[in-house]
């Protein structure tokens, strides 16, 4: 088992969820983040001033998969989160020890 976390735009979201719905990945957790990366985030300017804006806002997606299905999940993710632009965002790839399902109790492959 393996976990996938990737940083994306907001904007892309509902996308994102529809690609990994198609390849069978039916459960994930989406938190709001802030932060930046070799953009350093960028200036605004709101009434006549203008404010740096260091950490940009961001979606963080968390998913819990089978071994096997990770190359299918990257692929789903950055195909759809993909505008060309500064900023598209990360994918992080880590092992997953173990999954338990608070509900049944099912643990593992069985729980995700």
């Amino acid at each position: 088992m393996k976990i996938v976390t990737a940083i994306i735009k907001p904007f892309k979201l509902d996308e994102v969820r529809d690609a990994l719905t198609n390849i069978g990945v039916h459960g994930l957790t989406v938190t709001e983040v802030k932060g930046y990366g070799r953009q350093k985030g960028h200036t605004e300017i709101y009434r006549g001033a203008e404010y740096a804006i260091s950490f940009l806002p961001k979606l963080k997606i968390e998913v819990a998969v089978a071994a096997n299905l990770v190359e299918k999940v990257i692929e789903a993710i950055t195909s759809t989160a993909r505008t060309g632009q500064i900023g598209d965002g990360k994918i992080f790839v880590g092992p997953l020890e173990r999954a338990i399902r608070i509900r049944t109790g099912e643990s593992d492959a069985d729980a995700l």
